[in-house]
């Protein structure tokens, strides 16, 4: 049976009813069950590995731009690159209903209280994008009014570098924040860093 691709990540066992014998663990031993009667086409899976692929699949952005990313990253949502085929094309501007915080673009300190806010406000599990050069470390910009780096503040998943970057490259950033979520999934002990940036 040919199923589509999107399929593929999820280590899917797709049972027959020709298939007699399945390996199951009891009691801490594995151990053989057989003759039993499936229904044609089942599919088993983890619970997690659905949610993760269900969730990799359906992030909305909170866009935070500022500056020439901005314009970058509108192009990567308008018709030309498509952010709709990763799943990622509902624009949210209210971070209650977000779990993606794209930053893009130059943050001033006056702002950093906003973006702090904003961030805080985005339910769990949420992951941030740090998309240019000027949110991943100050850019050109070397002053006392520009933050060199938002991950002084914020916890940042992935950096997207350039100024400003192409399209290409956050579509590239999104497709790697996709294998981080179906790959660490959302219940990670190491998302426990988060609690240290809450004030």
């Amino acid at each position: 049976m040919n199923w589509p691709d999107t399929f593929s990540n999820l280590k899917l066992r797709v049972h027959s009813r020709e298939s007699s014998l399945f390996s199951r663990r009891v009691n801490g031993r594995q151990g053989l069950i057989s003759s039993w009667n499936w229904p044609e086409n089942v599919l088993v899976t983890r619970l997690t590995d659905l949610v993760n692929w269900g969730r990799k699949n359906s992030l909305w952005p909170m866009p935070f731009a500022t500056a020439c990313c901005g314009i970058e990253l509108m192009a990567t949502g308008a018709s030309r690159h498509d952010m709709a085929r990763f799943g990622a094309e509902v624009f949210r501007f209210s971070p209650r209903q977000s779990d993606l915080m794209i930053v893009a673009g130059r943050v001033v300190m006056k702002m950093m209280p906003v973006l702090e806010r904003i961030w805080l406000q985005m339910p769990e599990p949420k992951w941030c994008i740090s998309m240019g050069a000027c949110a991943s470390s100050g850019g050109v910009f070397d002053t006392y009014a520009v933050v060199q780096g938002i991950d002084r503040f914020l916890p940042v998943d992935l950096y997207v570098p350039g100024c400003p970057p192409r399209p290409e490259q956050l579509l590239q950033s999104l497709v790697d924040l996709q294998e981080k979520i179906q790959r660490e999934g959302t219940i990670d002990p190491t998302r426990k860093r988060r609690e240290k940036w809450t004030r």
